[in-house]
């Protein structure tokens, strides 16, 4: 992670587009609860999920490359952390990435280290809604 605890606020502040890879269906889902929780607060979301669904009226796209280029300069991420270096693969591949969000529970090192060095903030093991309610 190459953000800083103090530079979180400023990234929820400056990026109101939220990319989320893995917005489940499951409305009882962390993956599903939280991008709620955001959108609810000013945020606009899109999601990326293998199974298109409208679950919640999200636009969800089948992977990260039909997301247009500037709904997908934040990605948060609900995958697993062993899936973690093929998603740097695609952010890396695809370009226009700024933040990459590992969320709660998730991290890979390595990954992260490769998404740093090409430039991107990324934040790991992290709560979306826990950050927003303690900065706001």
């Amino acid at each position: 992670m190459n953000v800083k605890e103090n530079e979180i606020k400023d990234l929820l502040v400056r990026y109101k587009k939220i990319s989320v890879y893995g917005l489940s269906a499951d409305t009882e889902k962390p993956s599903h609860t939280v991008p709620l929780y955001m959108r609810g607060h000013g945020w606009e979301i899109v999601g990326v999920y293998p199974k298109i669904h409208s679950i919640n009226n999200f636009k969800i796209y089948k992977n990260l490359s039909e997301v247009p280029k500037e709904d997908r300069r934040f990605v948060d991420v609900f995958r697993a952390s062993d899936k973690i270096p093929q998603v740097v693969d695609e952010i890396l591949e695809l370009g226009g990435v700024e933040v990459l969000w590992l969320q709660l529970g998730i991290s890979h090192p390595e990954a992260e280290a490769r998404a740093e060095k090409a430039g991107i903030k990324v934040v790991s093991n992290r709560c979306l809604v826990i950050e927003h309610r303690k900065w706001f």
